[in-house]
């Protein structure tokens, strides 16, 4: 059963966060996703970048148990989405509109697609991205995405690249759905650095997405995704895919 587009939009929607670990240490790796669970920190992506990065997929989502949503980052093929998926990942994350892309979206899995220009974010779309992924946001700040949700309002996008505690805050302000945060978030913790230092700085950031939240006014309401309901922040079941 595949995981709904809907289901992940409201995930991010509820934690406002997307927390990317990238490392050289697997250990390290799923430590630190276990870490970033238990300090509230439920929507995670391991780019395959990282050393072993299917096992490490593999490994969180089986520790995880359900509590949260584990997506695959960085991938490019279709090899590469097949592989991902087999290993447990319940959503995909590209740079770009890259092959990848189109894999996901036949096989109805959810869908984050890199993108930058107006050209880009409509061709994400056209493909079959469940949200934008604006990188890197730091090339034009919240004022680049603010300037984009004008003639995209009903386009969900989601910063990554550059996004710290000092703009995140800014970037929920302009209308992002979430922001994602690597190494600002995660430091050294998936080379084997400081789970306790981890821990603070995913604590921060989750204190700034509800402050951003209620500085833009949007703490007063439901947090609601396009077509759907607020967010209900219950554990994900397990999925199993099939291509």
């Amino acid at each position: 059963m595949n995981l709904p587009s809907l289901d992940l939009l409201e995930a991010l929607a509820e934690t406002r966060l997307l927390a990317i670990i990238r490392g050289s240490d697997p250990d390290a790796c799923v430590n630190t996703a276990l870490t970033l669970i238990n300090t509230g920190v439920t929507v995670l992506e391991v780019s395959l970048t990282s050393k072993d990065a299917l096992e490490t997929i593999r490994r969180i989502a089986a520790a995880a148990s359900g509590s949260a949503v584990i997506g695959a980052g960085t991938v490019l093929t279709e090899v590469q989405t097949l592989e991902a998926l087999d290993a447990g990942a319940q959503f995909i994350v590209t740079p770009g509109l890259a092959p990848s892309v189109d894999t996901a979206s036949r096989l109805g899995v959810p869908l984050l697609v890199g993108a930058l220009t107006p050209t880009e974010v409509l061709q994400a779309i056209e493909r079959g991205a469940s949200a934008v992924k604006l990188f890197p946001a730091s090339l034009g700040g919240p004022g680049y995405l603010k300037a984009l949700r004008d003639p995209f309002p009903d386009i969900h996008f989601i910063p990554v690249g550059g996004v710290d505690v000092d703009s995140v805050s800014s970037y929920l302000q302009s209308g992002a759905l979430a922001v994602g945060a690597g190494s600002p978030l995660t430091g050294d913790a998936p080379d084997g650095g400081s789970l306790a230092a981890l821990q603070g700085r995913a604590a921060s950031f989750l204190r700034l997405t509800d402050s951003g939240l209620a500085e833009s006014g949007l703490a007063e309401s439901p947090r609601t995704v396009a077509g759907g309901s607020a967010a209900s922040g219950r554990p994900m079941e397990e999925r199993q895919w099939t291509s």
